[in-house]
């Protein structure tokens, strides 16, 4: 080591010099194809899950591939190494999205290649490199850096790396309430979310849940004649449209009784943070022809998609929907309704509202059926004061020179509630990934700085929880 150098800054330096062979690892990783979805791939799946065992086994910590009913678990836990040292808990996952439709990738999407973008940035491009082989590669030569310069990784880290995160995770929370005892840890530690932009860092703080929802409005006991019936006969189609336009007022707030109980307001450092962003509407929604923001008048359009809570109609069909017509009056009429949860919001009492706000407003001759997918998943938000969170927020603002944000996610990620029910764990979501990197999409891209900045990243905050 230098004269001056500290640790950290050898094991940067190192990260550094091994890019190269990093990437090649991360090669051999992307090249399997271990496509979660479709049955036809789960021999790829498991050497997707031997191939990663293989490789933390050469950290000199014992891997070992767990079967489940679906994909295996990859589970590895490095040895305490001396006193009471805290220990972390890594989720991530190998397998990927089908890469349909194939005609539209540039090269194929197992063959793993660096490309240069219009722009000039540089990206690796493959199957799995943003979502998530990439990110997950990233925490790996982190600690594979500080291994091989200290000796053992600045904290103990537990790994746990699924195989069915694109097909719902269904095996896995049974596994991790199976392995409990053996999972526990100072925090979990999940790599599957984005930057704000490509230069600043951000954690994901806060989860938005989830709740959904299928109404059926039913009226006459057959489809009516709308000459021999119109004007006296109840429509269906009518009555939903009513309720659904009944769910919002003129301000973009929910009239559902009682929805917004549980919704918490945002501490006032961090909505400042968020305004000064700038997110306007043009540059928000610009991007998919809109510029009209629709949700509560009163919020950024920020807070609109990552604090607050929202209804969302996904589907709406009842009566005759094929070519030319066919004049009757339907006898029943459905829709599709998800609510995205916030703060402490309760799926089932969200659910309960739903239901008498739907029957409150019912005309005689109708009944409502409901048909509700799941029991929903309940939003997930951080302490803003937790130690762990101001650290690691410290550790990303070094490496990339700008202040790490605090931001929301509308989308949800189950595994971080079962994390939090089933260990008692918070977790921090912190990801490389950008808004072009086309997950799920053809041509799916990390880019190159994402990767080894991302991996610089990590070393820097496993020292600071370390500390």
């Amino acid at each position: 080591m230098n004269q001056g150098m500290t640790k950290l800054d050898t094991v940067l330096a190192r990260i550094d010099a091994d890019l190269d062979a990093s990437l090649a690892r991360l090669f051999k990783f992307l090249s399997i194809k271990s496509i979660s979805t479709d049955p036809a791939y789960a021999e790829d799946c498991r050497a997707a899950a031997v191939h990663l065992a293989t490789d933390i086994s050469t950290l000199d910590i014992a891997a070992e591939v767990h079967p489940t009913d679906g994909h295996p678990v990859v589970f590895a836990k490095s040895p305490p190494v001396g006193g009471h040292r805290r220990r972390v808990l890594f989720y991530g996952h190998y397998d990927v999205q089908p890469v349909d439709p194939l005609d539209l990738w540039q090269t194929p999407p197992f063959e793993p290649r660096i490309a240069t973008l219009p722009d000039g940035r540089q990206a690796i491009v493959a199957r799995g490199a943003c979502d998530d082989k990439g990110q997950v590669m990233t925490f790996i030569e982190a600690c594979r850096a500080w291994k091989t310069v200290t000796g053992s990784l600045p904290l103990d880290v537990t790994f746990l790396i699924e195989g069915e995160e694109e097909c719902g995770s269904k095996h896995l929370p049974p596994w991790v309430e199976a392995h409990r005892g053996e999972l526990a840890a100072e925090v979990a530690l999940v790599c599957d979310t984005g930057m704000w932009d490509p230069k600043t860092p951000a954690i994901t703080t806060a989860l938005r849940g989830l709740l959904y929802e299928e109404v059926k409005i039913k009226a006459a006991d057959r489809d009516l004649h709308s000459g021999m019936f119109g004007g006296a006969a109840r429509n269906p189609i009518r009555v939903l449209a009513k309720i659904i336009a009944a769910i919002h007022d003129h301000d973009g707030r929910i009239t559902i009784p009682g929805f917004y109980d549980g919704v918490k307001e945002l501490p006032d450092a961090v909505r400042e943070e968020w305004q000064a962003l700038d997110l306007t509407p043009e540059r928000f929604l610009g991007q998919v022809g809109l510029g009209v923001p629709a949700g509560e008048k009163d919020r950024l359009v920020i807070e609109q998609v990552m604090s607050r809570p929202t209804c969302d109609v996904n589907g709406i069909w009842g009566g005759y929907t094929g070519p030319g017509a066919k004049t009757v009056i339907p006898a029943e009429a459905s829709a599709k309704i998800s609510f995205r949860l916030v703060g402490d919001q309760k799926p089932a009492k969200i659910r309960a509202a739903f239901h008498a706000f739907v029957r409150s407003r019912l005309p005689a001759d109708c009944k409502a059926e409901f048909i509700g997918a799941d029991g929903g998943a309940p939003a997930i938000t951080l302490d803003w004061g937790m130690p762990q969170l101001a650290a690691a927020r410290a550790a990303l603002t070094r490496e990339w020179g700008r202040e790490a944000l605090l931001i929301g996610c509308g989308g949800s990620i189950p595994i971080v509630g079962d994390f939090k029910r089933l260990l008692g764990v918070e977790t921090l979501l912190i990801g490389f990934g950008l808004d072009d990197d086309r997950i799920h999409s053809p041509n799916e891209k990390y880019d190159l700085t994402s990767f080894h900045k991302g991996t610089r990243s990590w070393a820097r905050i496993l020292a600071a929880l370390a500390a």
